[in-house]
């Protein structure tokens, strides 16, 4: 039996999905090796200087990354869950090249199309802001949250290739979607990072006490920087979409702003974050509050994706189901 393009895409869909799974409990084996106790081992004749020196070597080995510094040594199990990711994450852009080779246009047209790109853009921008800053202590979350997302699209959102709507006969198509999609792979990675600084904060605030491999991060206070500098390259990119869409309604519907429903989310949305932005530049809300806040807008952007595009109907009803 020949194999069709479409079908080679579900393939490699499949094959990705195996392949980051086997990323995300090498991920989830370095968290577990971050939160080893430390064995209590020092002699008692030992100087301060080398017991200060035995806990620093005992950090290097629990912990495969060190992002205060960048001297610790990687682990095994973070060598390869890197490693899985990468190759999981050629898989995917294959599959999405292939969709879209099988369709014969943007493979993000209905929702299925778009939770397979979103995700491959996602697990890109993460493993490409790693030559910016050592992010790879979310490995876990981002990688689970690209599986889980996979799967409910293959099983829930997959329909066959078929003939472009009118509507979306267009090159903003491109633009318009795919610059959605990079602003929310970056309001994903900041969300994660403000649940992470929740937890640190917690365990700061108890002297040091709660998860162990909290002790192996970016205090609370770089957490949060890092969050807000990834959030505002994601509200530069989501700006930029609620324009494109603009002028992309005008093009194809006859007007700029017509208040429905996906609209409207994407203006909430935005109104979410440029909140943030503007809290945090006022030094009136930092800490957890702004972390909450990036949270609430990142799920804003998953209601968005889900519940507005399954049970709302519009005119950006195109799930394809």
């Amino acid at each position: 039996m020949t194999l069709t393009l479409e079908t080679m895409s579900l393939i490699a869909v499949y094959s990705a999905m195996v392949v980051y799974t086997f990323a995300f409990i090498a991920f989830t084996v370095d968290l577990a090796r971050r939160s080893a106790p430390a064995p209590v081992a020092v002699e008692a004749s030992m100087s301060q200087s080398a017991a200060s020196s035995a806990r620093t070597t005992l950090l290097e080995k629990l912990a495969t990354d060190a992002p205060d510094d960048g001297t610790a040594k990687v682990s095994r199990a973070m060598r390869l869950a890197m490693g899985f990711t990468i190759l999981g994450w050629v898989l995917h852009v294959v599959a999405v090249v292939l969709r879209g080779l099988a369709a014969g246009y943007a493979p993000w047209s209905n929702m299925y199309g778009f939770a397979i790109t979103a995700t491959a853009i996602i697990v890109g921008v993460f493993l490409l802001v790693q030559f910016w800053q050592d992010l790879k202590f979310l490995g876990a979350y981002i990688v689970g949250f690209c599986l889980a997302f996979l799967g409910l699209a293959t099983v829930n959102f997959y329909v066959a290739v078929a003939p472009q709507p009118p509507a979306l006969q267009s090159a903003w198509l491109v633009i318009h979607v795919f610059v959605a999609i990079l602003g929310t792979a970056f309001f994903a990675l900041g969300g994660g990072l403000s649940v992470v600084q929740l937890l640190q904060s917690r365990r700061e605030a108890r002297g040091g006490e709660g998860m162990k491999f909290l002790a192996t991060l970016p205090n609370a206070e770089k957490l949060e920087n890092l969050a807000y500098r990834l959030i505002l390259v994601g509200f530069v990119f989501w700006t930029f979409t609620l324009i494109a869409g603009a002028v992309w309604a005008e093009r194809a519907w006859g007007r700029y702003w017509g208040w429905d429903t996906k609209e409207v989310w994407t203006f909430i949305i935005w109104t979410i974050f440029a909140g943030y932005i503007h809290a945090r530049a006022t030094r009136g809300w930092r800490g957890s509050r702004s972390a909450w806040l990036a949270i609430i807008g990142f799920a804003a952007v998953m209601f968005n994706f889900t519940v507005v595009n399954l049970f709302f109907k519009g005119l950006h009803a195109y799930s394809g189901l």
